[in-house]
């Protein structure tokens, strides 16, 4: 299978050598799982400063983003057959897992386009697919988000994870929260472990899993609870309107 390639277009290409040697993301760049690419626009500048940047058209604080390096930049990565390019934005769609699991899923390359200064020209958006953000606040860069979408997409492709079950049951794979862990010792400074899940009874362990995940989810997510219950009564409404 050919590696997901990882193309990168900042301003601050430095950043992201630490993911080449982080845990198991680093071991599947070294096994070939990925690949990136790290493409610095100054590279592509027209003039001898290597300038990447300008005053805003209309006045205001902060510099601007060129158009011409990042477009230059964009058009010298190669295109692969199933592309997503992506704009690191806070004024972009709240990342999710299921579009960690989406764009692991169904695309073999993806453009990550990191903003620096006070923004992009907005011409450069005309690039993407899609305009990501992280949260509702504002750093100096999009390479800390652009970093967080490259780790959450690799630890799902097949072979980066040993144990490829345990990838289904953590939090946000279903939108409810992962339920708790235990091991060794049974009773920590008069903490002890569940008696159901020493039991070794399996159903039992399984319900008690999955009402601890509503309960959590419920209690510390109510927002993400919210939408498992209406994803889950979505079937029901669908049939009880056919009938």
């Amino acid at each position: 299978m050919a590696p997901m390639r990882l193309d990168v277009i900042s301003l601050a290409p430095e950043a992201f050598a630490p993911l080449q040697g982080l845990g198991v993301i680093g071991r599947a760049f070294g096994a070939g799982i990925a690949e990136l690419h790290s493409h610095n626009p100054r590279d592509f500048a027209l003039d001898r400063y290597r300038k990447v940047d300008d005053e805003p058209y209309g006045g205001g604080a902060g510099m601007v983003l060129k158009p011409e390096p990042i477009y230059a930049a964009f058009e010298a990565i190669p295109v692969l057959e199933r592309r997503r390019v992506l704009l690191m934005s806070p004024q972009g769609q709240v990342l999710r897992q299921a579009d960690l699991q989406r764009w692991a899923t169904d695309y073999n390359q993806i453009v990550f386009l990191c903003g620096h200064y006070e923004g992009f020209d907005e011409r450069i958006r005309s690039l993407a697919d899609e305009e990501v953000s992280i949260g509702d606040f504002v750093l100096t860069g999009g390479e800390l988000p652009a970093m967080v979408i490259i780790n959450g997409v690799v630890r799902l492709l097949k072979g980066t994870v040993g144990a490829a079950a345990s990838l289904e049951e953590e939090s946000h794979s279903s939108l409810l929260l992962e339920h708790p862990h235990y091991t060794r010792p049974a009773n920590f400074r008069g903490q002890a472990v569940p008696e159901v899940l020493r039991s070794g009874d399996h159903g039992a362990i399984a319900r008690w899993r999955s009402e601890q995940q509503q309960e959590r989810t419920r209690e510390r997510r109510p927002d993400l609870y919210a939408r498992w219950l209406d994803k889950d009564s979505q079937p029901v409404l669908e049939r009880q309107s056919q009938t």
